[in-house]
């Protein structure tokens, strides 16, 4: 009897720890966000942490932390040294994990793919190239000609340098400049989209690339106007503005995104655990609403390992930006 008893230990050991690890969570997780409250991202966050727990199992709370600095670097940063056991998770950006990995590396020390554990993209939406409304520009196209035409006199705004609207701007003076000769225009970075939206009414800019988070109520409120929008289909919240592909800049894509990663090394089974709570979070058409209204379009159903293609993807087009548009920033 006690020589059953011990061959049965080892498997009763075993069969505990299977059950501890399908337990997960069992705790709070924490959800980080690189930015300060209020913000889009920070929005999201906190409509995926009230709408995943019902998706994760009975009693399971996510609580939203705010770390903000440098652009979303700093709380990037700060998850990827915290333990890969599912438990501390960040709500990453484009600036976070995209465009300040390629145009700050000095002060972006990660690498956006392979030091995170990618679970599920959450939303995005595209990037607005915004003029004020006393602006003579009534079309994209009369902006970039005329740029073209007027190296060095023009000015434009976004949220800071480095950031996606950054890029944005640089990549489309590559593109309507034409191979070897891109459009030459003073960028002024300002501390955050509201920052810019103040300029840009006030006329201190020409013109700017800004998140439709940041200028919907100023084009809702008629202080600006939208030329264009740089994904490749039209935004419903305002069907009148074209993209800049239908202008002439063929396949011109960036947009604005908040991925789901964890610390690297996380199981494969909690990540498709998680993944799976977002993908049910959105599928609720309520949830959807919320994240729209600020800024957010729900992301498409994705999965871990589409999450990862994706940052790739990301990873490479941003340093490509840089290096073809020379930007050279915290060298």
């Amino acid at each position: 009897m006690r020589r059953r008893h011990l061959l049965a230990t080892p498997a009763l050991a075993l069969a505990s720890r299977a059950g501890a690890q399908a337990a997960y969570p069992d705790r709070p997780i924490s959800l980080v966000v690189p930015f300060l409250a209020g913000g889009s991202t920070d929005i999201a966050a906190r409509i995926m942490a009230e709408r995943m727990p019902a998706h994760l199992g009975p009693n399971t709370r996510i609580v939203v932390e705010n770390r903000a600095g440098a652009g979303g670097s700093v709380g990037a940063e700060w998850v990827r040294h915290r333990p890969a056991d599912g438990y501390t998770l960040l709500l990453g950006s484009a600036s976070a994990l995209g465009t300040n990995p390629a145009a700050l590396p000095q002060t972006t020390p990660y690498d956006p793919v392979e030091d995170f554990s990618a679970i599920a993209m959450v939303g995005g939406g595209p990037i607005v190239l915004i003029v004020p409304q006393a602006s003579r520009w009534q079309t994209a196209r009369q902006l970039l000609d005329d740029v073209k035409a007027n190296p060095g006199k023009y000015t434009w705004a976004t949220s800071g340098a480095g950031g996606i609207g950054h890029l944005a701007g640089e990549y489309m003076k590559l593109v309507a400049g034409g191979p070897g000769a891109p459009l030459q225009a003073e960028h002024v970075p300002y501390r955050g989209g509201s920052a810019v939206m103040e300029a840009l009414a006030k006329g201190e800019v020409d013109y700017s690339l800004e998140v439709l988070a940041s200028t919907a109520p100023h084009m809702r409120d008629g202080l600006s106007r939208g030329l264009a929008v740089t994904s490749l289909r039209r935004h419903p919240l305002f069907p009148e503005v074209p993209t800049l592909d239908e202008i002439g800049l063929t396949g011109f894509e960036i947009i604005t995104w908040n991925a789901l990663v964890a610390p690297k090394g996380l199981a494969p089974e909690i990540a498709t655990t998680l993944s799976g709570a977002v993908r049910a979070a959105l599928a609720d058409g309520s949830v959807g609403r919320r994240m729209a209204a600020a800024g957010v379009d729900p992301a498409e159903p994705t999965t871990p390992e589409s999450t990862r293609a994706f940052l790739v993807r990301e990873r490479d087009k941003f340093r490509d930006i840089v290096r073809r548009a020379g930007v050279q920033l915290g060298r």
